[in-house]
């Protein structure tokens, strides 16, 4: 039988098929009895699950994460389409085709990775071009860059996500920075590089997408200036020094290109460069997120449901 995707779920629809489970929750109604929240996806997208009068016994024989067997209904509520499922048995991942679950970029992979390497050709500061080049030589670091999400949920959260990510803002910031001579142009391209480079070690997407230890304790932020500062000091131990205010300033960018402390910034933006890197990030990663919140919602109204990474729900009527 061929597997139902996400995507394709309509209300009111009988479900009896496979799907990759994450955040599986154990809950409590108001009056005491007991559910399973979860989401339920494939390489299409994901949708909220609950099985309700569930017990611990179930809940405990779910992988965090797997794949599982439900049987169940979809149906809409408060306008958000999801699974209510009756049964729920784990899978083994090795009887999965693994090509249905894990959603990858529709881009040529090998394509983007040249056209970063051409862009990044554009800097022209000596020991920035020993950086870059460093880090564009470490084989197995490119490979796990090209192969990597840029998140577990939220933007380009497929994999290749992190080489689209890059790439997208390489080319914003070829575009826009002829219009700021001020700004270091060479500071801004390597540290769209490095900005989420610690991805590759954050994140783990085996059978599904996830935080390896090393991500839930240092994450991608600590893992980029480490490994900034790993580089550095193996070409200064070939008799090539990065200047100390280069590395301060590309680590500047690093620490502060989520933009908030409440993002999980450790620094606020505070040169010309890393608020160029911020804006240009976050334009990426939202607009990203808008588009895949309009192609994946199951409504059917000129609205979307409600984006709580967003804040809002999304017009999506085109005008032609």
């Amino acid at each position: 039988m061929p597997h139902v995707f996400i995507k394709e779920i309509a209300p009111a629809q009988t479900i009896n098929d496979i799907y990759l489970v994450r955040d599986p929750i154990l809950r409590s109604t108001t009056r005491g009895d007991l559910y399973i929240a979860m989401y339920l996806c494939d390489r299409t997208g994901q949708i909220n699950g609950r099985m309700w009068q569930a017990t611990e016994a179930t809940y405990n024989a779910i992988p965090k994460p797997g794949f599982v067997h439900i049987q169940g209904r979809s149906e809409l509520y408060q306008n958000n389409l999801q699974i209510v499922i009756n049964s729920i048995n784990p899978v083994d991942p090795e009887k999965v085709d693994l090509d249905d679950f894990l959603p990858r970029t529709d881009k040529d992979v090998a394509k983007l990775f040249e056209e970063v390497k051409k862009m990044l050709a554009a800097v022209k500061n000596e020991q920035l071009r020993m950086l870059v080049g460093r880090f564009l030589a470490d084989k197995p670091l490119m490979e796990a860059f090209c192969k990597a999400p840029a998140a577990v949920k939220l933007h380009h959260a497929y994999l290749g996500g992190l080489l689209e990510h890059t790439h997208n803002m390489l080319r914003v910031a070829l575009s826009v920075l002829p219009l700021y001579p001020e700004v270091q142009a060479d500071m801004v391209l390597t540290g769209i590089l490095l900005h989420d480079i610690g991805k590759t070690e954050e994140l783990a997407c085996d059978i599904a997408f996830n935080y390896t230890d090393a991500g839930q304790l240092v994450g991608h932020i600590g893992q980029a200036l480490l490994m900034l500062n790993r580089k550095a000091d193996a070409l200064a131990a070939e008799g090539k020094p990065i200047d100390q205010r280069i590395l301060d300033g590309l680590g500047h960018i690093i620490l502060a290109h989520h933009g908030q402390y409440e993002f999980g910034s450790p620094k606020l933006p505070a040169t010309a460069e890393a608020f160029m890197v911020n804006y240009i990030d976050n334009l990426d990663a939202k607009l990203n997120q808008v588009a895949g919140t309009i192609e994946n919602d199951p409504g059917n109204t000129d609205w979307t449901a409600w984006v709580n990474a967003l804040g809002t729900r999304l017009y999506r009527k085109r005008i032609e």
